[in-house]
Parts: structure tokens; sequence; C-alpha cells
């Protein structure tokens, strides 16, 4: 039998995944006044077009908008920056020690490896702020969606 160790669970995933799944969910109404399914459905479609026209939000598309890609940092420019930072100084480190090109090396492989950590965190970041706008954009429109079925008499949750 495998169990699941703590090791193995990023300290913030559970927390992050479920701030998603609330920030995407689209509030419930309930009739507070006896409407009828069908008066409900009416309402729900009406609300959902006057908090589109009003945030300029629209769910189907946000909901379909690709997330930025999560592969491998290919570093737009931060390795190549990295490498000719390192090999110039490890030409100057290397030239005191009376080998430049062993150095310079040395030192583009070192530039090299913090120009792809750097590209990856630039990646992380770009990620955050993406989804950071999507949960914006999706509570700006479930607000107003909310805020019309509360004034047509639903109760939201």
């Amino acid at each position: 039998m495998h169990t699941f160790s703590k090791r193995w669970i990023y300290p913030g995933a559970i927390a992050l995944l479920c701030a998603q799944v609330v920030a995407e969910a689209q509030p419930v109404a309930y009739p507070a006044k006896g409407q009828s399914a069908q008066k409900q459905q009416q309402d729900e479609s009406s609300c959902a077009s006057w908090a589109k026209s009003k945030t300029g939000v629209d769910p189907a598309a946000v909901a379909a908008t690709p997330p930025p890609p999560s592969g491998p940092a290919v570093g737009g420019g931060e390795r190549v920056g990295g490498a000719a930072r390192g090999a110039a100084g490890g030409a100057v480190i290397g030239a005191i020690a009376g080998d430049a090109g062993k150095g310079a090396a040395i030192g583009a492989a070192a530039g090299t490896m913090g120009g792809g950590m750097r590209a990856r965190q630039n990646q992380r970041n770009a990620q955050a702020s993406a989804e950071t706008q999507k949960q914006n954009a999706m509570g700006a429109f479930n607000q107003a969606y909310s805020a019309c079925m509360s004034g047509r008499g639903y109760t939201m949750h």
C-alpha cells in the first residue's frame, strides 16, 4: 500500500487549488420570492448578459483562455545574457589566475545556469499574473451578476 508523505505536497498547493475553484465558481441563486424555474432561468440569462455588458467579462472566454506556457523555460534572452555576463566575469578572474579562456568558459556555464533560473522565475511570475487577472475578471463578473439577481429577488450563495 502506498501512502503519501507530507514532503511530497507543495505547501500552498491545496490552498491555491481551493482558491481557484472558489474564484471560478459562479454564484448560485435561490428563489426568495417564489419565482418559478422558468422565471429563474430567464432572470439568470438576463443578469448574465447584463453583467457581461457592465464588466466587459465573458465567462466563457475567460474559461477558454489558455494558460501561459508551462514547459521548460527557454529563457527569453536571460540565458544568453547570463552567459555573456558570466563569460566576461570569468575571463577577468581567469586572467588573474593565468587562463582567461578557461575562466570565461566556466563563467559562461555558470551564467547560463543563472539565466535559466531567471527565466523560470519570470515564467512563474507570468503564470501567477495571468491567474490573478483571470480571478479578478471573474470576481467582477460574479459580483455584477449577484447584484442583478439579488435585485430581482434571489438569495445568492
